[in-house]
């Protein structure tokens, strides 16, 4: 699998290659697990943009006497062929609603366990160029930069919200040369925390709490010029299905919800 996706081919640019290593070490933290089906405790397929928020939700549940739940993180669209593929998920924490659904057509889901856990928020951040919420449309609008990373529109929910964004504003033809790809999220915010592009498109998730006392708050990309990010979640039929039913659960839940406020998420 490639670690970065550059979209269009003709017209994007891959990441630089310290930010390739940097985000292969990022995709080895979180790794497919050798040997799932023998191990105790749910397997979870989760976008990038979330696995922080899942994490920390994963440490209450178990201090609630829950199973201990392991996560597998990348971008939806790569998650979702694994699945199809047969791999054995318990769970699917994705970005986004359609694909969730197809698994759901495709007969591939616990029937009725789909809903939607979180809605996200775009950010366009800069730490180099100080993007805040009065001057993002500016900075944009400018040019004033060489380099603006997203996630690969294909792949990932909040690189397609990115590309709406630039289409809505008519930049995105005007940009396209200077447009480097993530193949997920978690890539696209390592390019730009290491400097190889001075501002891109996060998830609002990723800055909290705030990188550094100085690298700007982002702006917050209005609802308007993008679908809404609504992310669904759906029970596979893996090994542990039942103890990922209950974690599932607890995403419904009081202190779930309010840890996802805090995440910058709406509550779906």
């Amino acid at each position: 699998m490639r670690p970065f996706a550059t979209f269009p081919p003709s017209r994007g640019r891959p990441f630089h290659r310290c930010t390739t290593f940097l985000a292969l070490l990022l995709m080895a933290a979180v790794p497919f697990p050798a040997g799932a089906t023998e191990r105790a405790g749910p397997l979870v397929a989760v976008a990038s943009n979330f696995l922080p928020a899942a994490r920390l939700l994963a440490h209450r549940f178990q201090e609630t006497g829950g199973t201990p739940v392991r996560f597998a993180a990348g971008a939806t669209g790569r998650l979702f062929a694994q699945i199809v593929r047969g791999a054995p998920f318990d769970a699917f924490l994705a970005a986004d609603q359609a694909r969730p659904a197809r698994l759901e057509r495709l007969g591939r889901v616990v029937p009725g366990s789909r809903f939607t856990y979180a809605v996200g928020q775009l950010v366009l951040w800069g730490p180099r160029v100080s993007v805040n919420a009065k001057n993002g449309l500016e900075i944009l609008h400018s040019g004033h930069f060489r380099r603006l990373a997203m996630a690969d529109p294909a792949l990932a929910t909040y690189g397609a919200a990115a590309r709406q964004t630039l289409t809505g504003l008519g930049l995105y033809e005007s940009l396209a040369g200077r447009l480097v790809f993530g193949a997920n999220i978690a890539q696209t915010y390592a390019a730009i925390a290491t400097g190889n592009a001075e501002l891109g498109f996060v998830a609002a998730s990723q800055l909290v709490p705030p990188p550094r006392e100085d690298s700007g708050e982002g702006w917050p990309v209005p609802a308007r010029y993008h679908d809404p990010i609504r992310q669904d979640a759906v029970l596979l039929p893996g090994p542990h299905r039942e103890a990922a039913r209950v974690f599932l659960e607890f995403l419904k839940g009081g202190p779930a919800l309010a840890l996802l406020r805090r995440f910058r998420y709406e509550p779906g």
